[in-house]
Parts: C-alpha cells; sequence; structure tokens
C-alpha cells in the first residue's frame, strides 16, 4: 500500500454536513457541521484513502431534509494492481436514499418546487418557545409514507452521532413497530411574516417490544371457561401491553446546548406515561450524555409528584452491628408502586430516588461539592468530619451534625450500597471480603459525587426556568452546602482507577 500519508484523509473531517435552503441564486448555506463519527461507514481508522484536498459535502435542504451529496478533491489516486482509490459514493451509497445522489442542478430545482405551506410529516405533538425560538414536535409510524420517507433521508445521522448506531431496517417485517418523533424549529419568513418555514432540529425513534404479564392473583383464580384467545379478525396488536424503548436520539449540532434534547425526551415521556398499553419506557443503550439529561429530566418530573415525595428514610430503623443491612428503609411497596405508575424501569427509579433522598438529607450531612461563600466565615476546622463546604471563592460553615442527621445519613448509605451490591454481585462474589467492602466504598464514592453533581446541575436549571418564567420550575433541594469535599472524592476516584482488581464493579447507571 502506497506510503505517503497525503493521500489519506479523516473522514469526520472530509465529511460535512450543511443545512440550506433554496434562493433565486440557487440555495443558501444556514449551518454546518463535522460527525462525531464515522467509523460504521469508512472504518475503524475513520481514514479515507486515495485522495487530495478531500471535500464530502452532504447538503440536506432544511426542510424535508432532501440529501444532495458533492464530493470534491484536489487529485485522485491513479489506480494499481494493488491499490486504488475508495470510491466514496458506492460506500454512501448503504446509507442514502438514490435521490441523495442526483445532479447539483437537480437538487436546487426540486428545492424551488417544494409549496410554501409545506408542513413536516406525521401528527403534530406539541408547540413550545423558548429563548431560542419556536419549536414543534410531530410524531408518526413508519407505516406512514411521508414519515417512511423523512425517515429514510436523514438516518445517516445515526452512524454519525452514534458511536457504533446502525440505522433501521425498513424492509424489517416488524418495521410498523416503529414511531418516530421530529423536533422542527418554526420560523416566520422576514419578507412574509403570515408565513413560516420549518428546520429540522432532530428526532428520536422507540420501538414496541410485545409484553406477556404474567396473570395476577386475582386473574389466576378467575374460572377457566373464558373463551379461548385468537388474533383472528380486527385484533389491534398496538393494544397488548408493551415495553417501549427509545432506541434513537439525536439533536444535530446547531441546535445543541439549547435545552432542546431535555424537552424532546420530556415530551415522548409525557405521550408515554399517557400510552396505556406501553407499562415501561426504557432507553437502549443510552451514553454518558444522555444518561444525564435523563437523570435530571426524571428528577425534575418526579420532585413534583406527591407519590414520589412521599418516598422517605425510615429513621426509626435501627442500623444492627453486624449481620444483614434492613431491608425497609424506604417502603418498598410504595416504592413499586410509585415505579410502575411512572413507568420507569427499576434500576433507573432507584437511582433517582436515591438522588432525590440524598438531597433531602439535613444539611451538616448531605454529599456536595461545595460553593462559594459571601460572608466571612470562621476559618477553623472542627475535628472529625469536615463541616466546611469547599468551593470556588470561601469555604462555608455547616451545621455541626447531630447523631440523628449521621443516622439518617448512614441510612441513605446503606440503601444506596445495598442496590449497588445486588448490581455487582457476580464481580464483588470473585473478591475476598476485605476487597468486597472496600470495591464497594469505592464504587459507592463514586455515586455520591455523581449524584452531588448532577444535584448541582439541577438546580442550576430550575433558577434558569425560573428565570425564563417557565410554568413549572421543579423545586430542587440545594446540593451545593454538603459534609463532602471535592478533593477527596477525587483522591478515592483516583485509588479507584489505580485498582487492578480481578472483577470489574460498577455505578450501576443504566
Amino acid at each position: 500500500m502506497s506510503g505517503d500519508d497525503d493521500w489519506w484523509n479523516s473522514s469526520n473531517e472530509a465529511v460535512l454536513v450543511s443545512l440550506v435552503t433554496p434562493t433565486d441564486a440557487g440555495v443558501k448555506t444556514l449551518d454546518t457541521f463535522h460527525p462525531e463519527y464515522t467509523n460504521n461507514i469508512f472504518g475503524e481508522k475513520e481514514q479515507i484513502f486515495g485522495y487530495k484536498g478531500l471535500r464530502i459535502n452532504l447538503q440536506y435542504n432544511a426542510s424535508d431534509m432532501l440529501p444532495n451529496l458533492k464530493v470534491s478533491y484536489k487529485k485522485k489516486y491513479q489506480p494499481t494492481a494493488d491499490e486504488e482509490a475508495l470510491d466514496i459514493k458506492d460506500v454512501l451509497s448503504d446509507f442514502l436514499p438514490e435521490i441523495a445522489f442526483q445532479k447539483q442542478s437537480d437538487f436546487e430545482a426540486r428545492l424551488k418546487s417544494i409549496p410554501d405551506n409545506w408542513t413536516p410529516p406525521g401528527t403534530l405533538v406539541t408547540s413550545f418557545s423558548n429563548k431560542h425560538g419556536d419549536f414543534q414536535v410531530y410524531s408518526g409510524k413508519v407505516t406512514d409514507p411521508a414519515v417512511k420517507q423523512l425517515l429514510n433521508r436523514i438516518q445517516i445521522l445515526v452512524p454519525f452521532f452514534v458511536d457504533g448506531g446502525t440505522p433501521i431496517d425498513m424492509e424489517d417485517p416488524d418495521v410498523d413497530r416503529w414511531t418516530i418523533y421530529f423536533l422542527y424549529n418554526k420560523r416566520s419568513l422576514p419578507d412574509q411574516p403570515d408565513k413560516s418555514s420549518y428546520h429540522f432540529a432532530g428526532y428520536s425513534t422507540l420501538y414496541r417490544y410485545i409484553t406477556f404479564l404474567p396473570p395476577t392473583e386475582t386473574e389466576s383464580k378467575t374460572p377457566t371457561d373464558t373463551p379461548p384467545f385468537s388474533l383472528d379478525g380486527d385484533f389491534d396488536l398496538d393494544t397488548l401491553p408493551c415495553r417501549t424503548r427509545i432506541s434513537q436520539f439525536i439533536i444535530i449540532p446547531p441546535f445543541q446546548q439549547k435545552g432542546l434534547g431535555s424537552r424532546l425526551y420530556r415530551i415522548i415521556y409525557q405521550q408515554y406515561l399517557k400510552h396505556e398499553p406501553t407499562i415501561q419506557l426504557t432507553v437502549e443503550d443510552p451514553n454518558e450524555a444522555f444518561d444525564d439529561m435523563r437523570d435530571l429530566a426524571d428528577l425534575a418530573f418526579l420532585s413534583q409528584q406527591p407519590e414520589f415525595q412521599a418516598l422517605k428514610i425510615n429513621t426509626s430503623i435501627e442500623i444492627p452491628e453486624e449481620g444483614k443491612a434492613p431491608n425497609n428503609i424506604v417502603d418498598q411497596a410504595a416504592v413499586e408502586a410509585c415505579q410502575k405508575k411512572f413507568k420507569i424501569v427499576p434500576r433507573q427509579f432507584a437511582r433517582v430516588l436515591e438522588m432525590y433522598l440524598m438531597s433531602q438529607l439535613p444539611e451538616s450531612v448531605r454529599p456536595g461539592l461545595g460553593a462559594p461563600e459571601e460572608d466571612e466565615e470562621d476559618e477553623e476546622e472542627q475535628s472529625g468530619r469536615s463541616s466546611k463546604s469547599k468551593g470556588k471563592g470561601k469555604e462555608k460553615a455547616l451545621p455541626k451534625p447531630t447523631s440523628e442527621d449521621e443516622h439518617t445519613y448512614r441510612l441513605w448509605m446503606m440503601l444506596v450500597k445495598m442496590r449497588l451490591y445486588v448490581h455487582n454481585r457476580d464481580a464483588l462474589g470473585q473478591l475476598e471480603l476485605k476487597e468486597r467492602k472496600e470495591e464497594l466504598a469505592k464504587v459507592f464514592a463514586g455515586v455520591e459525587f455523581d449524584y452531588a453533581r448532577l444535584l448541582i446541575k439541577a438546580e442550576e436549571q430550575s433558577k434558569l426556568a425560573a428565570g425564563e418564567g417557565a410554568q413549572e420550575v421543579p423545586a430542587i433541594p440545594s446540593a451545593a452546602n454538603g459534609k463532602r469535599k471535592l478533593d477527596e472524592v477525587e483522591q478515592s476516584e483516583g485509588a479507584e482507577a489505580a485498582s487492578s482488581k480481578k472483577a470489574r464493579v460498577e455505578s450501576g447507571s443504566e
């Protein structure tokens, strides 16, 4: 193979996605961005061989996402018996519809033929506004030709922005189980304020998994002379109990960092909270950014629900000196009823509940990252547990914890550790008892730190929402104050990273 590195191009840098709109002179570029990943398209190394000055411009009409591919380069490698330049259009033909390869002149002509009253496909779910503009969410099934056409045009965004992501197989016999949510920015035309244009901002795909629920105790005692179940006739499979899974969730770069991902997630969640056949809303392989967004959205919603607010630590429980930890720190029947009502998977619900209960801990023992203090405070350190919260400015003195405060914190810690132990039972079982305790303590420290980080984010979002005049502002207790210092947690995290245990123990997030 040629050793000249000049013939190699980074596919992430070569590919440029453009959102355009038609003008009298041709097209006007509104936004451009590069993909985050191209390994699923151009190989693990994300390199393209055979060109100098390579540029792959994937243009999209900002409204209906009609695509057009333009490949340009300064020089192309002349093929030899051993190697040749990569056929870029051939590779991309597996990810783009045939119409993407039309001539530029045909593309521009098609844009001008789009009617002024064009609207996104599907059914309008809701509209909302924020300081970044007006937005609308539409939903539809892949069986709708217009929805299928739009989805087929944008599916390349999945491998571009989801690591290891793959497009939906449109030939799958169960393709009718997919529901798509499109997010659009609606803008008034400057010269025609009574008319609007739509700009694609993102989308999410959801898949229904049919779930066969075991009969309840009452149902199991029902006489067996009921008629046999049959799928003959007009039986609607959409009425069967199901778990609905968020599979793909993308906000394109021009619309990121505007609170739109969180808003779209909440809209989808509310839709399926009302969708009777759905018993749980799950997420397929979420990344860390999505985990954070979902944690904050679920916490903000659940914190306003009376059933969730009623879940509290039972401080009357005595902690045994040895033996099993108590299993009724929080009323388990109430937890299960609440989790079932709000259709959140048990592990995610447990994490949000732990986070919420942490925010309810007495200030003297509440873990936190620390916050600046405006007023002068005594710099004296007290013995035992630190009574100051470390932040960017001066340290803030905290109340001295009472024995009741310490007891409440220990119960909360046991609640979290019990879940972590169950989640990591197999891995922890490979360790000696002493190592097991040490490893569990390290994972707990990381979880505690992460909860404090998220609670601070939740508080910031709450203040931001209040400043923007949001109708619903979640009341998230402050996590800025607390006993746990940032440098202490960083030390524990460093120790965990340096350890070389036989088993890998995880924090238990989905």
